[in-house]
């Protein structure tokens, strides 16, 4: 699961505690939540942004940089962030199939990313001729309404338990 962070809540001195609280009230295990920041929000006081995350991952929360690409960040700081992924902007992702340059951002935002040891999310993916393009550069996983529409909470047990029995059927056709 992964929950944005605005930079007003990341400047909140109180953030690392009020998570750590929230992930004990609600017993949830290292490794489910994550926290996206995007690059100009990270960019904004890196010392103090680079000890937060640190405490942040202590906690067993991973990290991504959101909107990768539209930001200010320089390459030397994106080496000293305790991050997880890089999520690529979906404007590079839905321009990709007509514009050739933006083609190349994200196939380089994504061997950036494989260099770096992150996981490599493509954010804004419509068509199933991005998502074969985005395997084909290693794209390590895709977000957008190709695969899911934004739905309130309640509705997501049941789109998930549909989601299941669609791939039972598969599963025993092609057996």
């Amino acid at each position: 699961m992964s929950i944005n962070l605005s930079a007003l809540q990341l400047r909140d001195s109180g953030l690392v505690d009020a998570l750590e609280a929230s992930l004990r009230r609600h017993a949830i295990p290292n490794g489910v939540l994550e926290i996206e920041i995007t690059e100009s929000t990270l960019m904004e006081s890196v010392e103090a942004n680079l000890q937060k995350l640190q405490a942040i991952r202590r906690l067993g929360v991973g990290l991504a940089i959101d909107d990768f690409g539209t930001g200010y960040s320089s390459l030397n700081y994106l080496n000293r962030f305790p991050l997880d992924k890089l999520k690529v902007d979906r404007s590079f992702v839905h321009d990709m199939l007509d514009d050739p340059t933006d083609l190349a951002i994200t196939r380089a935002i994504i061997g950036l990313g494989h260099t770096l040891g992150l996981k490599v999310v493509a954010e804004g993916v419509e068509t199933a001729q991005e998502v074969d393009i985005l395997r084909g550069a290693d794209c390590d996983e895709f977000q957008g309404f190709f695969f899911a529409r934004p739905m309130p909470a309640h509705e997501l047990p049941a789109w998930l338990a549909a989601r299941d029995a669609d791939r039972k059927v598969l599963v025993q056709l092609a057996g």
